[in-house]
Order: structure tokens, then sequence, then C-alpha cells
């Protein structure tokens, strides 16, 4: 996942109603095991569904897109449970190879 964010107050506020930071979402974008699942679409972009684990082991459900060289996040949650499960079966898959 790339390093570079775009952040501004639409998106911070966005995350914030779901109790997240900026920090909570890059952190799980660069989770190694991360996973992409469907996002919605949108008529102006392309975006794209990702779930990935923080440091402090939360699971989050974040839906981004690219700008230029930028990663925009469009909005983040906790993952729902069949997030949580596709991500663990992933996950456990990739452990026994």
């Amino acid at each position: 996942m790339p390093g570079y964010f775009d952040w501004n107050e639409a998106n911070v506020g966005h995350i914030e109603e779901h109790g997240l930071t900026p920090e909570d979402v890059e952190d799980a974008l660069r989770d190694p095991r991360r996973i992409s699942v469907p996002a919605y679409r949108s008529a102006d972009e392309r975006r794209w569904g990702v779930v990935g684990e923080t440091q402090s082991g939360r699971l989050l459900f974040v839906v981004l897109t690219r700008r230029g060289q930028l990663t925009r996040v469009v909005t983040a949650r906790d993952a729902n449970s069949e997030e949580r499960r596709r991500y663990r079966q992933r996950r456990s898959k990739g452990r026994k190879r």
C-alpha cells in the first residue's frame, strides 16, 4: 500500500464518526495480510475495499481511491462479521503454505 495519503477535514471527520483516526486507518492499510473486498461503486471514480488489522488488533474495513500518486480514504469502519470471516479465512490459508 502506498505510503502517501490524502487527508482533509472531510475524510478525517467521516472516519472520526466511526471512532477512528488517520493513524488507525493507515495502520490497517499497511497490514501485510490485508485483503481486498468488494466496495460500493461511484460514478466519479474507481473505489477499492480493503480489510486490514491494526497493530492493536482492530480489524477495519476501508474504502479508498487513488488520486494521482496519493491514496484517498473515502471511509473506514470496524469490519463486519462477514469481512472478519473472510480476513481470518484468508489469513489461515496463508499460514498453511
